[in-house]
């Protein structure tokens, strides 16, 4: 399995072996968000855009669009977050991942911030 990559506006996608892009929002925006209640996936077989709103993500402080980090067509969410939300607090990685598609240009991918790259970029942040 390929290292994720990241956008500036915090989700990152993980190419698998099959080519299947695995989309979630990183360890900075959760716990920016704080304690989340409730999120919200695309449909499958939905065909979104890169960098068009996708999910939205409600935590006690806020409701928060992600944006899709590349294109391509939705083929699963991860139907647990429906009754535990709050597992994108504990593993935003790993089991708090948001959905997969099938990517319609995987240039996209490699055009996103490595692991590195967007640590960086969040020390700029403050």
């Amino acid at each position: 399995m390929n290292e994720a990559r990241f956008t500036e506006d915090h989700a990152w996608v993980r190419m698998d072996d099959d080519g299947i892009a695995t989309v979630g929002i990183s360890d900075y925006a959760q716990e920016q968000l704080g304690d989340i209640v409730y999120v919200q996936l695309p449909d499958v077989g939905r065909d979104i855009v890169q960098s068009e709103d996708c999910a939205m993500i409600e935590s006690v402080k806020t409701t928060s669009d992600v944006k899709c980090p590349i294109g391509g067509r939705v083929i699963e969410i991860n139907e647990v977050l429906a009754e535990v939300p709050e597992r994108v607090n504990e593993s935003p990685v790993d089991d708090g991942w948001l959905f997969k598609l099938e990517p319609s240009d995987e240039a996209e991918f490699e055009d996103l911030m490595d692991a590195e790259d967007y640590d960086d970029f969040v020390e700029t942040l403050g």
